[in-house]
């Protein structure tokens, strides 16, 4: 969309960039929670499916991540990247004030947007998950069990059935096609481990969507999570075939309509 624009603000660990997508008369805020080594610009389609249906949409970089500032993928706290989304979240109700605000966090972002329900769930209308890093994952157990950490970049072809999805990742420059890195991995594991025993977000209405082939962050570890974190009013969404990135799969237009149709009962509550 040619009218974004970006806010650069001052994050726990140097600065961070968050686009905006505006609207003029906005029903709610909507929080985009991007995920591991890529950025908020992937965000572009669902910020605008968001928009058509009355949101002005946030979207940060991480700290290492996209246009924000920091070694690339590093990330030695969560803790330091929810209070930066938090400092975003104050920004969009500052200039909109009154407006409720969504969450919708995916894989990574799907983890950091968890652990902000816990320490700021009072402050959110809802919370969205989409292939969240949540639960039983195994990968950080498994990397750390190693001396040196494998060169082994994401698959494209893990993301979406849409071959042009993949090849636009792979082509991207602004995300990250190395290795992980090793304070990042335990820092995972902690997260992981602190939202587990962070307790449920109580009534906070909850939509969960993932792709059933999902084989970046399989959708067996990720339902233990989900449902320790809900209170009791999850709205789950699998989707047959689909891979990690739900948002950008062959069947997008289904999810748009389940997330919308989600958003319904309560953006504007």
């Amino acid at each position: 969309m040619a009218d974004a624009r970006e806010h650069v603000l001052t994050g726990t660990r140097g600065a961070i960039t968050a686009r905006e997508w505006p609207h003029e008369r906005p029903r709610y805020i909507a929080l985009v929670v991007h995920g591991y080594g890529e950025h908020a610009g992937r965000y572009e389609e669902p910020a605008g499916v968001l928009r058509e249906h009355g949101a002005v949409v946030f979207g940060p970089d991480h700290m290492g991540h996209g246009r924000s500032e920091g070694e690339r993928v590093l990330v030695e706290d969560f803790e330091d990247v929810v209070g930066d989304v938090h400092s975003v979240s104050e920004l969009a109700r500052s200039l909109y004030p009154g407006m409720p605000v969504v969450l919708i966090g995916h894989s990574m972002g799907g983890l950091i947007a968890a652990r902000y329900a816990q320490r700021y769930g009072d402050e959110l209308a809802a919370l969205v998950l989409s292939g969240p890093v949540i639960g039983a994952w195994e990968l950080p157990e498994r990397l750390l069990a190693l001396d040196e950490i494998p060169d082994t970049p994401i698959s494209p072809a893990a993301l979406s059935r849409d071959p042009a999805v993949g090849a636009a990742y792979a082509d991207d420059p602004l995300v990250w096609h190395g290795p992980m890195k090793r304070p990042t991995v335990e820092a995972f594991a902690r997260t992981l481990e602190t939202v587990t025993k962070g307790g449920d977000i109580g009534r906070l209405p909850l939509l969960w969507l993932h792709g059933a082939d999902d084989r970046l962050v399989p959708l067996a570890g990720s339902r233990i999570g989900v449902e320790q974190l809900s209170g009791g009013s999850l709205t789950e969404r699998i989707y047959p075939g689909a891979r990690h990135e739900v948002f950008n799969e062959t069947n997008k237009a289904e999810v748009f309509a389940d997330l919308t149709r989600f958003l319904d009962g309560v953006s504007t509550t």
